[in-house]
């Protein structure tokens, strides 16, 4: 029983850390911006075309910086043309702007590459194979978890650290009194955008040395179950977006494993649904309290 469990439960670790990368750029935006950021799965998808395309004329060490720096000027442009126009503008309004932004992207996406699917590059290191018990995994299997926490540690210790970890705590407690107080709250919020898509960045290289086709629409469902992770571990929190996206990556996994593959997303919107309807605020959400 457990040699047949042992590959999905490692996939689950692997795909959940990989979720967990793209969650923290949903709960760091909106921590700050009071905005979900629907173009972040979008993102995700054009920096696994940078690498199929940079790797294709360039050493694949030296293609990978370049894929994350292209990736975190993607994200900043995304937040300078289309977000900061709209700083004071209504809520409803910078939601629309995003989601008008992911589709501006995958149909981009889709002009460009022609819409086919491109073969991923094997990277270095993570392509190769590993015994592990009676379970032969991929090595990012074994590596991502690891490097999933070590990002997660780093980020947590910027925030609580640093200056400018401290100005994006201060702008997400109240943007109005941080500004007063002289933080440079449009700087504040590119670093908040850059931090958010070097993650993704570095979450396409784990997730699509697993699935190595990327199409331009591929990051549409890993960006939803990282945005249901974030929700679920309660947004705005980066450990609860950890802990979250493990949960959902074990659980769709051993759910494959029971032979109900056909339900596993299912289960992850389900489960959105129930956390919810009881707890609103999610597993380490702050609860609020409106003043009158």
């Amino acid at each position: 029983m457990f040699n047949t469990i042992l590959p999905y439960l490692l996939a689950g670790i692997s795909v959940g850390g990989q979720y967990a990368l793209i969650a923290v750029g949903y709960t760091l935006v909106y921590g700050i911006l009071r905005l979900i950021n629907f173009a972040h799965g979008d993102i995700f998808t054009a920096a696994g075309f940078f690498m199929v395309y940079l790797a294709a004329s360039l050493p694949v060490g030296l293609s990978i910086p370049l894929v994350i720096l292209l990736t975190v000027a993607l994200g900043f442009t995304v937040e300078r043309v289309a977000y900061k126009p709209l700083r004071t503008a209504p809520r409803m309004s910078i939601m629309i702007s995003a989601i008008g932004v992911s589709y501006l992207l995958q149909n981009l996406m889709w002009y460009l590459t022609g819409g086919l699917a491109k073969q991923y590059p094997g990277l270095p290191g993570l392509s190769g194979t590993v015994q592990i018990g009676p379970a032969t995994t991929k090595i990012v299997t074994i590596a991502t978890p690891f490097l999933t926490i070590a990002l997660v540690v780093a980020l947590v210790m910027l925030i609580n650290h640093t200056k400018v970890g401290m100005a994006m705590r201060a702008v997400s407690v109240d943007f109005e009194t941080a500004q007063l107080m002289g933080i440079k709250i449009n700087s504040v919020i590119s670093v908040t955008f850059v931090i958010g898509s070097a993650m993704a960045a570095i979450g396409s290289m784990l997730y699509f040395t697993n699935y190595t086709a990327v199409t331009p629409t591929i990051g549409a469902m890993p960006g939803l179950k990282a945005f249901v992770a974030a929700v679920f571990g309660g947004i705005g929190s980066i450990p609860g977006a950890m802990i979250g996206a493990l949960i959902i990556g074990i659980s769709e996994n051993l759910i494959k494993a029971a032979g109900w593959t056909a339900f596993s997303d299912a289960f992850t919107f389900a489960l959105l649904i129930v956390v919810l309807l009881f707890r609103p605020t999610g597993l380490f959400g702050e609860k609020t309290t409106d003043k009158v």
